[in-house]
């Protein structure tokens, strides 16, 4: 990576030696517009491309659901860049096809002469966007045209584009082989939580082996680490993260380690995460503790894994109660129907399946840490590559 850094210094010395201009996004885009309405003809949900659809629709969103659908027009004929107005306030990305932008997405067609759209969309990372108040936040065309970026010669920015490039291509890679480790890990755990009658297996309801916490504790006694609420229990069987919001008065559910924390709140999210602390949470999560007189037969990770499986994340949607915000059934819940082998095929399991688990999720080992390490690397020449100082006219008007 020195070469290439080394090249880009050598760049900015020769045509930037006292210093890079700023300018404001007006100043180097030739239009900077908000979505519009809905095209006449359109399919939402539409995924990819087709004869009678071929243009994409974008609205507010991240990469994952930007993507609204598509339709028969186009309003944006060239390359620009995009940015959330509301909701995913700032996210950013370059469109390269023709597309149709909708409500709460604003568009930026550039000064190709001046500035490349994989540039500012690099720059716009490391860049403040503000938005206005209210009760319902959200970035305006004055807000975003005030926004202030450096515009070094385009020799420059196409080198740095470049490393960049190779920096988030091989994440990229990292992180198509961890979504295939994280599928295979499903469907070994889906293979080996399988047992039929010949399997050496007792079926049993989950109520007979386990029931929820009764048990209280004071808030006073909670932290950020300690307090579990839905909102920082992960999607998709990832644990949990540190709380933003930790009750301070009354009493809570308690937990131990070794319990198995439930997400209640729209089951389909699968917010999963087995205690490694003693910690409180609220009636949103449940809390299944294996009952006393059965933990000589039945591992707790071992329930762990069953109750992270598909299997009982379908059981719980089929009874979950409510259309917008589907709650699970815990009388439902506590009668699903769980296998139980004998505790030496029970650790082999859990041993097999956690080294699955670490592989896929743990940030300090396997492709997490390697896609986490190569992170931290990118942000570091991202803004190391980023940070110009502004030419002295650039103090004056400050």
């Amino acid at each position: 990576m020195n070469k290439p850094m080394n090249k880009i210094e050598k760049l900015i010395a020769e045509l930037c030696p006292e210093g890079v201009e700023f300018k404001e996004l007006r100043e180097i885009c030739v239009s900077i517009n908000a979505g519009g309405d809905l095209p006449e003809n359109y399919l939402k949900g539409q995924q990819v491309p087709s004869r009678e659809f071929p243009y994409p629709i974008y609205s507010n969103g991240s990469a994952e659901n930007a993507l609204y659908g598509y339709t028969d027009s186009y309003k944006v004929g060239c390359e620009a860049v995009t940015i959330s107005a509301r909701g995913t306030i700032g996210y950013h990305a370059v469109r390269a096809e023709k597309f149709t932008p909708i409500v709460r997405l604003i568009t930026l067609i550039l000064r190709i002469e001046i500035v490349t759209s994989k540039y500012l969309n690099y720059a716009l990372d490391i860049t403040e966007i503000g938005h206005s108040g209210g009760s319902i936040p959200q970035l305006t065309v004055p807000n975003v045209k005030k926004i202030k970026i450096p515009i070094p010669p385009l020799v420059i920015q196409q080198e740095i584009v470049k490393i960049l490039d190779t920096f988030t291509t091989l994440e990229a890679e990292l992180e198509a082989e961890l979504e295939a480790r994280k599928k295979q890990y499903e469907y070994y755990r889906e293979e080996f939580l399988t047992f039929d009658e010949r399997g050496g297996a007792q079926w049993v309801k989950l109520m007979d082996i386990a029931s929820y916490s009764k048990n209280r504790i004071p808030a006073d006694k909670l932290n950020i680490e300690s307090y579990v609420g839905v909102d920082n229990l992960l999607q998709n069987k990832q644990g949990k993260t540190v709380s933003t919001c930790v009750p301070t008065t009354g009493t809570l559910t308690e937990y131990k380690i070794g319990d198995v924390l439930i997400g209640n709140i729209r089951p389909y999210l699968k917010k999963i995460w087995q205690a490694t602390n003693i910690g409180g949470t609220n009636g949103d999560v449940l809390v299944v503790r294996v009952n006393e007189k059965e933990k000589k037969n039945v591992n707790s990770r071992f329930l762990y894994h069953l109750l992270a499986s598909d299997n009982f994340f379908n059981y719980n949607m089929q009874f979950a109660k409510g259309a917008k915000m589907p709650r699970g059934d815990k009388s439902a819940i506590m009668k699903f129907k769980i296998p139980i082998p004998p505790l030496a095929e029970q650790e082999r399991i859990v041993a097999i399946l956690d080294k699955f688990d670490a592989l896929v999720n743990d940030i300090s080992a396997g492709l997490p840490a390697e896609l986490n390490a190569r992170r931290k690397q990118y942000e570091y020449y991202r803004n190391k590559l980023l940070t110009f100082n502004p030419l002295e006219k650039e103090y004056a008007k400050q």
